[in-house]
């Protein structure tokens, strides 16, 4: 029995949606009357593309930001009240087994601008930071507008399922000029939940190379039954002082746009060191609405959340019985965690530009296109599933007919 209602698509277009905009502006730049489109497809055209949800908010979220609001709440400077530094403790123990200081939690505006502000003051010019591949990409860009080195870890594909290069990192990770690692965990965009004793291998070459390690927890919330996310420092608590765990509700009940985000530093120096440039740059007073909301899906909206990974679990599944059925040619990733589902399309022989041309312009599905995540991506595509099923399925048929006629185009070509 299910209390909330996620078959139901919010229509962003006229919300400022970043990827509402992104796929009308893409559709005008393909000449693709999108309004005409959408009324064919039944409403049934959205963006699969940016990593937030077109679904209702949880209630519990939306009654705690009325309640401040009409309860006179002032919009001024705020702080980590204790009440909220509490809400994140308890579901860090509850959730993931951990148990977390109070002081060690520093409030961001989000997860990119802390590893951002990380690789930034912890390493210097040059310095190589290592990034398992295909990857993030904004860790790419932070890299490299820093005037870092991105040393690639490429991960190692076996039936659908991505694995850590172990041998490959610990070679990497020997050479003295490489001082970061930057973990993503669970992994976007392949859907991977590290297992313990991968985690265990990777801490042993963080310590024994002298590596400080950034850990991007943002998807820990989203996982599959039978897969458990492990945050590192439950791992391995002798990396405390060499390690930054970054978390945020943003992902997990669909906060992205209150700004909202905590780093957990056990070690003080590490941690001085992070707030200093954190209120440097006027970071110091987090977003009081998304202290609110953050407060709110800790302590209220839990239910809400495992009916979404519900959902995922779905629509996951529909996915692999829809290409199974009707294009055997694609490979479908296993999803352990996130709702970011990730599909191999090499086995269609199209390039790069014709997939994106398949996927805009003839299925009008506007996704993350592999080679987005680096080369390691080209001939994937990557689709945001925590979606109405009905949208889901609508879009996957249209893209199965697009490849099945690009392909007979191409075999008459030949």
């Amino acid at each position: 029995m299910t209390r909330y209602d996620l078959e139901t698509l919010v229509d962003r277009s006229a919300m400022g949606s970043s990827k509402w905009e992104a796929m009308a502006s893409g559709a005008d730049l393909a000449g693709i009357d999108l309004a005409a489109q959408h009324e064919r497809c039944g409403g049934a055209i959205a963006p699969f593309s940016v990593a937030d949800l077109d679904l209702a908010h949880p209630p519990e979220i939306t009654e705690a930001l009325q309640r401040a609001i009409t309860g006179g709440l002032v919009l001024g400077y705020t702080v980590p009240t204790a009440s909220y530094l509490d809400a994140v403790r308890t579901w860090m123990r509850r959730r993931h087994g951990w148990e977390v200081d109070p002081e060690w939690v520093r409030v961001t505006p989000g997860v990119i601008s802390a590893f951002t502000w990380a690789i930034r003051e912890f390493t210097a010019p040059g310095d190589g930071v290592i990034v398992q591949t295909p990857g993030y990409y904004p860790m790419y860009r932070s890299i490299s507008s820093s005037d870092r080195r991105l040393v690639r870890n490429p991960l190692v594909e076996r039936d659908g399922r991505f694995r850590l290069d172990l041998e490959l990192l610990e070679q990497q990770a020997r050479d003295p000029r490489t001082t970061m690692l930057l973990l993503c965990s669970p992994h976007n965009p392949t859907g991977r939940v590290w297992e313990r004793g991968e985690l265990t291998e990777l801490a042993r070459i963080v310590e024994e190379n002298d590596l400080l390690l950034v850990s991007d927890e943002i998807h820990a919330d989203l996982t599959q039954p039978g897969h458990r996310h492990s945050s590192i420092l439950t791992v391995a608590p002798q990396l405390a002082g060499r390690t930054l765990v970054l978390t945020s509700p943003s992902k997990s009940f669909n906060l992205a746009g209150l700004q909202i985000a905590n780093a957990i530093i056990p070690d003080a120096g590490l941690r001085d060191r992070f707030t200093a440039v954190r209120d440097d740059l006027g970071f110091d007073n987090p977003n009081v609405l998304g202290a609110i909301a953050c407060h709110a899906a800790y302590t209220r909206a839990e239910p809400w959340l495992d009916e979404v990974n519900e959902l995922v679990g779905r629509n996951h599944a529909l996915v692999r019985e829809v290409l199974a059925r009707r294009l055997p040619q694609a490979r479908v990733a296993d999803l352990e965690g996130t709702y970011l589902q990730w599909i191999d399309l090499r086995g269609l022989g199209l390039d790069a530009e014709q997939l994106q041309r398949v996927h805009t312009c003839e299925a009008f599905v506007f996704a993350d296109e592999g080679p987005l995540f680096g080369p390691e991506g080209e001939g994937f595509v990557r689709l945001v599933i925590a979606t109405p099923t009905s949208v889901l399925e609508a879009a996957l048929e249209r893209l199965c007919t697009a490849y099945l006629r690009a392909l007979e185009v191409d075999a008459r070509a030949a």
